[in-house]
């Protein structure tokens, strides 16, 4: 294959890849049903209760996985306390070296990672091989930034000839890393591969509904050389585990990807006794504004692309359109008939566009969604549940959605991560910009216009931390290492520098001043 697959892959000839794709998948299928450890030190770690990870088209048992209990928590802190020591003084040459290494092995094994990740979260073909691509290229990219800072060291100015002094960026130690299930290796590894490259030790919880994808991170950082200890992974539930990491003395950070209300809740224990760094990526409830001028035909596929992508289930998707009056009409009736068209089946298949979504939680969301939907505003297409036949009928499937709904309703405020976007009008581009700010998020948003007076405008005004223009193969959605840096504003981030982006790894690293006197 010639391309690297990206979220923003419109057409190409994947015969070849689908070829692939499907012998990985048919080995993997080979492994189901096997009981796989939490990593301790190193060491493959087995003996806690079994936490179960069931495909959500179908249900099917994929893994068994040992729960790391608490009584081995103070262990696994007190593991990577004493390897930090090692890895905080190794040479940054030598961290860098081992992060690519692994971004090579992830790329090695791209397609069994994404044939276990299609099960796992029910991503599609494209979907699953875009997270294992960006994976390996947040790795890169990442060790690329801590190359090029030379290991951060910068010499300052001097107050006498004999004074010699710098600025250095030291590792913090000890950081919880907490991914979500719907970028279960990208997230877990550019989050893990930050904390690392700034010389810290990484305790990783996955999400409980996606352990297997995290393995295969442990397994190519393992096989690049990372020393034992500096990065284990333990698995369990957030409640249980992972507010016992959160809340224990000796870790020095969190770095978590999540729900807003999760996120809060870990900072207030993360900080409730000393101050500590706690790097937040909270989701979104991301706007499109399409104006009179726009490309019809380009907006609405931007819009399909980012609103019913991963069904919903990124912080990115696009959950709430602003057309304006006068093309609302058109602008719903193709959005809407493009959804009817999309039939959620099983994301393994490769004409698959539609998954599920990940749980039985997810669905009663749908429904109480829709139900809001009929009741205060109309529902143009979706708002249910499509029949499946065979093993497929016992799978988290929902309709792809679009709802008519004024701009103040619960629905254009509150993040749903369900294949479901809502739809307002207005007159006025400043109107559509006071609305689409007008919610406590700031992620992503974009655009539609032949106007550059109108996209300046927008890109001045509008209040996220990823904008777009005029993007068909995404309105909000599909941001990539080094392109696009991804960083929440307002209740959507925590740190003010977005992952993807060049000021990623020093976030992680504390500054000190060296004087030394000749």
């Amino acid at each position: 294959m010639s391309f690297r697959i990206t979220y923003s892959v419109l057409d190409a000839d994947l015969s070849q890849l689908h070829a692939e794709f499907d012998k990985a998948l048919s080995a993997v299928r080979g492994k189901l049903g096997a009981e796989h450890p939490s990593f301790i030190s190193g060491e493959p770690w087995r003996g806690g209760d079994l936490l179960d990870s069931r495909n959500p088209a179908n249900q099917e048992l994929l893994g068994r996985f040992h729960r790391t209990p608490l009584s081995e928590v103070d262990r696994v802190v007190r593991v990577s306390r004493e390897a930090q020591q090692k890895w905080g003084a190794t040479p940054w040459q030598e961290r860098a070296r081992i992060l690519k290494r692994a971004a090579d092995l992830i790329s090695e094994r791209r397609m069994e990672l994404a044939a276990i990740m299609t099960l796992e979260v029910g991503k599609t073909r494209l979907e699953s091989l875009g997270d294992v691509e960006e994976s390996a290229d947040l790795l890169r990219y990442y060790a690329g930034q801590l190359e090029e800072a030379q290991g951060f060291v910068k010499p300052l100015a001097r107050l006498s000839p004999k004074e010699d002094t710098r600025s250095v960026l030291r590792p913090y130690g000890v950081f919880v890393v907490i991914s979500p299930f719907n970028f279960p290796l990208a997230l877990a590894a550019g989050m893990s591969a930050g904390v690392l490259l700034g010389g810290n030790t990484v305790i990783l919880k996955p999400s409980e509904e996606t352990p297997w994808c995290a393995e295969g991170l442990y397994q190519a950082l393992h096989d690049a050389g990372l020393p034992p200890g500096v990065f284990q992974l333990v698995h369990g539930e957030g409640e249980s585990l992972g507010a016992a990491l959160v809340s224990h003395p000796g870790i020095d950070g969190v770095n978590f990807t999540g729900s807003q209300p999760v996120g809060m809740e870990i900072h207030r224990r993360l900080t409730a006794q000393s101050v500590r760094p706690c790097f937040l990526e909270l989701g979104g409830k991301n706007p499109a504004i399409v104006c009179r001028d726009a490309d019809l035909e380009a907006a609405i596929e931007g819009c399909y692309r980012s609103a019913f992508g991963l069904s919903g289930q990124k912080c990115s998707a696009l959950s709430r359109i602003y057309v304006h009056e006068d093309l609302k009409r058109d602008f719903i009736a193709g959005l809407a008939e493009k959804a009817r068209a999309t039939r959620a089946t099983d994301p393994s298949l490769a004409s698959a566009y539609l998954g599920p979504v990940i749980n039985d939680a997810s669905v009663k969301r749908f429904e109480r969604a829709v139900a809001e939907a009929r009741q205060g505003g109309t529902v143009h297409a979706g708002g249910g549940r499509p029949q499946l036949d065979g093993a497929l009928a016992q799978g988290h499937f929902v309709e792809a959605t679009v709802v008519e709904v004024p701009h103040g309703h619960r629905l254009m405020r509150d993040e749903l991560f369900l294949p479901f976007v809502g739809v307002a009008s207005f007159r006025t581009l400043d109107e559509a910009l006071h609305m689409a700010n007008d919610c406590i998020y700031g992620l992503t948003a974009g655009i539609f216009s032949r106007k550059p007076e109108d996209v300046e405008a927008f890109m001045d005004r509008a209040e996220a931390g990823v904008l777009y223009a005029n993007r068909r193969t995404g309105a909000t959605t599909g941001a990539w290492p080094g392109v696009q840096s991804f960083c929440g504003w307002k209740a959507s981030g925590g740190s003010g520098k977005g992952g993807c982006g060049p000021y990623y790894v020093s976030q992680f690293m504390r500054e000190q001043s060296q004087t030394r006197m000749g």
